[in-house]
């Protein structure tokens, strides 16, 4: 018994809803589907509306963010299991629903499937997005496994509603980015591992690069708010690589930031147009990071 939550906003996520209904139809247990629009453009709350006679749809005058938006879904959820996507998920197996019912007799507290990336090369206004989504982010189970509360993802993840009651998402953080970081941090601290299986959605939105770094940028700048919170906890260092670089580097500042005010408009300008490596990525990522922290 599952409740489909998927937090929609500015996007047309009509191939998704249509799949999930249909799927929903087509299984032997009760299943719902639950939209929040989180104050959509209206053009898209048109678009939302259409399904309204399918599943349940809530729209919000106000937008709340990634974080609080999730834990809105606890108010409307009839099951004991939550089943989130990100609305710009494409599904890509006619089981997507029925690989996650089959686990509940097995009463897991939280489940990952995972995503994937078009297999083809994008490139030139969405090569970065692309490059970083397949190589870093289409990981495998088996892989994911390897140090599960770090990998975990809330684009496409299973959650029992009593879990999710005793750990909720912060919802201090209302900018892009990390707040499955510390969801997962979160977890860990409560000796919850999270389980991974393979049952992929597939990203069916590649951002253009420009929009990609804008995001990088909101998310460093969350990711440092939650260093500042938690920079005693050692659990945290460990499960971001971004910090546990910070760490090795951070005595090293007073070089490092005039360096990077140098650098990264270059690095930006060759990241903008796709002509980027990923390790120049991740340099960019910790400049950004250690001018938050001067």
């Amino acid at each position: 018994m599952i409740s489909v939550c998927i937090p929609l906003f500015n996007f047309d996520a009509s191939p998704l809803i249509r799949e999930l209904i249909k799927q929903i139809d087509q299984l032997d247990q009760p299943a719902e589907l639950i939209l929040i629009d989180d104050a959509s453009e209206e053009k898209y709350r048109e678009i939302y509306t259409t399904f309204a006679d399918s599943c349940r749809y809530i729209e919000l005058e106000k937008n709340v963010g990634r974080a609080k938006i999730r834990n809105l879904f606890l108010q409307y959820a009839n099951y004991p299991y939550l089943l989130f996507l990100d609305c710009d998920a494409l599904i890509i197996s006619d089981q997507f629903l029925e690989q996650y019912l089959n686990l509940l007799d097995s009463k897991p507290q939280i489940v990952c499937g995972g995503r994937v990336y078009p297999p083809q090369l994008l490139k030139g206004n969405k090569k970065l997005r692309w490059k970083y989504g397949h190589r870093v982010e289409s990981e495998p189970a088996w892989k994911r496994k390897e140090n599960p509360n770090s990998s975990f993802m809330t684009n496409n993840f299973l959650i029992s509603k009593v879990l999710l009651e005793q750990v909720q998402f912060d919802e201090q953080l209302t900018q892009y980015g990390h707040e499955d970081t510390l969801f997962g941090l979160q977890l860990l601290e409560r000796g919850v591992s999270i389980l991974h299986i393979e049952n992929p959605i597939l990203n069916g939105d590649i951002e253009t690069n420009p929009v990609f770094l804008e995001k990088t940028k909101q998310g460093v700048e969350n990711l440092y708010q939650i260093y500042l919170k938690n920079k005693d906890n050692p659990h945290l260092v460990e499960q971001v690589r971004l910090l546990r670089v910070y760490e090795k580097v951070k005595k090293w500042k007073f070089i490092m930031n005039p360096i990077g005010l140098i650098i990264n408009p270059l690095l930006l300008f060759l990241l903008k147009n796709g002509n980027s490596s990923i390790f120049l990525f991740n340099l960019y990522k910790l400049f950004l990071f250690m001018q938050q922290s001067k």
